[in-house]
């Protein structure tokens, strides 16, 4: 596979990147398909909360959240969804229920104007490995060292994907070093469905217009590594051999 990588780009030093949200608001999504038009107030999801608990292929498979912002369908109706989406989890076992014998717990989600828990998240942050770019958070660190133990299914049973296959995507741009692609650190947080056919072709080499450019429009890796998972701005990540 190759992903080309404008030579304009790099000579003018600027890939357009999007700029970043805080880190304590970084991989934070507004979901408002219809509160606002309804004058409810948006939820706020913070992945950095979830993520301590769940791996990514919990909501984006077994609960069928889309991957992409407000695509999914959620029907709440007095602070139920019919069993599904949100209510799975929330439901007073899990986690805390949008009622309780304390009143009703609408605004714990429905958050737009109370801003981000910083002091939880910086909280969080001391505890785990930091990187430079996005929460500052090494997720991959800290999942591999133990340090968060997020389930990876709601079912019992479960039996973990194991993958252990690096692809090399070398680049068409003279003097960019190959992306590299690891299987194994993906498949800790994501089943193979939340990338294959939807983002990639599963065939070798048949990905059509995969590019920086492309990335940069939230496709393919740009899908969660703009806003959710690691930013582009971290080039070393993907691109071991670049120099800065």
């Amino acid at each position: 596979m190759l992903l080309f990588i404008s030579p304009s780009a790099f000579s003018q030093g600027d890939l357009n990147l999007p700029p970043l949200l805080s880190p304590e608001e970084y991989g934070d999504v507004a979901i408002d398909r219809t509160s606002t038009a309804k004058n409810v107030v948006p939820v706020i999801f913070s992945h950095w909360v979830h993520r301590t608990k769940f791996t990514c292929r919990v909501c984006h498979g077994e609960l069928e959240f889309s991957m992409k912002t407000n695509e999914t369908a959620i029907l709440c109706r007095n602070g139920q969804t019919d069993g599904k989406y949100c209510t799975v989890c929330h439901n007073g076992r899990i986690s805390f229920a949008p009622k309780d014998e304390k009143g009703e717990n609408c605004k714990l989600c429905h958050n737009a104007n109370t801003g981000p828990n910083r002091d939880k998240f910086f909280t969080l942050q001391q505890k785990l490995p930091r990187s430079k770019w996005g929460n500052e958070i090494d997720w991959t660190k800290a999942l591999n060292a133990g340090l968060i133990k997020p389930k990876e299914s709601l079912t019992e049973n479960f039996q973990s994907l194991r993958l252990d296959r690096t692809l090399t995507l070398r680049a068409e741009m003279s003097g960019i070093p190959p992306a590299v692609f690891p299987h194994k650190e993906h498949v800790k947080w994501l089943d193979c469905s939340n990338c294959h056919p939807d983002i990639f072709n599963i065939k070798k080499k048949t990905t059509k217009h995969f590019s920086m450019s492309r990335i940069l429009n939230n496709e393919f890796c740009g899908v969660c590594h703009l806003r959710i998972a690691f930013p582009q701005n971290d080039c070393k990540r993907c691109h071991p051999g670049i120099r800065h």
